[in-house]
């Protein structure tokens, strides 16, 4: 059974940092595309990035382009998002997913962000 386990939200104020982690299970993680997502109620899933097999990551958005990287340690079984000066706009659920394809075929349950002062 494939789980994947988010962990390190909070409560941040804005400029602040935090490091989300994903803990997988059940899938041979080194193989696996990673992705980070976000989503606040009321709006669409938003791609933040991904990590593939060989470590080449991408982030899309550029409001978070230059603050946002993620990284894996595929002896943990764990992908991070550092996320460094947070802004209001970047509070969300935050989700990690995985896949093999083109298409993400395990999902986490979330993890909220909230930046506030």
């Amino acid at each position: 059974q494939v789980q994947l386990e988010e962990s390190g939200g909070g409560l941040v104020q804005p400029g602040g940092s935090l490091r989300l982690s994903c803990l997988a299970s059940g899938l041979m993680f080194k193989a696996y595309t990673m992705g980070w997502f976000r989503q606040v109620p009321g709006k669409e899933r938003e791609v933040v990035g991904h990590i593939d097999q060989d470590e080449i990551t991408t982030i899309y958005p550029d409001s978070v382009k230059g603050r946002f990287t993620i990284s894996r340690d595929n002896v943990k079984n764990t992908v991070y998002l550092q996320m460094k000066n947070l802004k209001p706009e970047d509070t969300a659920v935050y989700y990690c997913a995985a896949r093999r394809s083109w298409k993400y075929g395990y999902w986490g349950q979330g993890t909220q962000v909230t930046v506030s002062s």
